[in-house]
C-alpha cells in the first residue's frame, strides 16, 4: 500500500512541479543514504559580474527523478559547482532540504535567463522554498556563493539548457 502511495505521490509531484518527496515515512526506505552525483555538464555555467565572466560547472538535473533526488545525502559538492534543475515547462516549483546535509542558495531562475530569487536552503529543512512566483530553472550553490559572485535577482545566466528556452 505504501508503495503505490508512494508511487501516485511521486507521479503527480512531476505534474504539479513540486520537488519534494511526500512524507519522510514513505520516501526515506527507497532513498536512505544513496547520494547521487551525476555528469558535470561539458558546457559551463556563465553570468557577467562586475565587469567579468563568471563560471560554474553543473550537473543536469533534468528528469523525474534526478529532479526530486537533486543534492539529498550528498556531503560534499566542490565550491565551483552546482546543480541546474530543467524543467519541461514555466511553473511554480517548490523545493526543501530534506536529507539534504548542505546548506544552499536556491537560485530560481525564469524562462528568459533571468534570476527572480536566491533564498537560502537550509539544511534537513522541510520548510518549502519557493520565489512565489513561475520558473524554468533552479541552480543550487553552496549557501553564500551567489552573494560572494554577484548573482542576484535580475542576472542572466548562460548555459545550453537555459539558452535554447531564453533565446527563443
Amino acid at each position: 500500500m505504501n508503495r503505490r502511495i508512494a508511487a501516485l505521490a511521486f507521479a503527480l509531484s512531476g505534474v504539479l512541479g513540486i520537488v519534494m518527496p511526500v512524507s519522510p515515512i514513505i520516501a526515506q526506505p527507497a532513498v536512505q543514504g544513496a547520494a547521487m552525483e551525476l555528469p558535470v555538464d561539458a558546457a559551463p555555467l556563465t553570468f557577467e559580474a562586475n565587469g567579468e565572466t563568471a563560471a560554474f560547472e553543473v550537473e543536469i538535473a533534468d528528469t523525474p527523478e534526478r529532479r526530486a533526488r537533486g543534492l539529498m545525502f550528498r556531503t560534499d559538492l566542490p565550491e565551483d559547482r552546482g546543480m541546474l534543475f530543467v524543467f519541461n515547462e514555466t511553473r511554480q516549483v517548490s523545493f526543501w532540504m530534506q536529507n539534504t546535509p548542505l546548506p544552499l542558495d536556491l537560485v530560481f531562475i525564469g524562462e528568459d535567463g533571468v534570476v527572480i530569487d536566491v533564498p537560502p536552503g537550509e539544511p534537513f529543512s522541510t520548510a518549502s522554498i519557493d520565489p512565489g512566483e513561475a520558473s524554468r530553472f533552479v541552480l543550487e550553490l553552496h549557501e553564500g556563493t551567489a552573494e560572494k559572485v554577484g548573482m542576484a535577482a535580475g542576472t542572466r545566466l548562460n548555459h545550453p539548457a537555459i539558452d535554447a528556452v531564453a533565446d527563443q
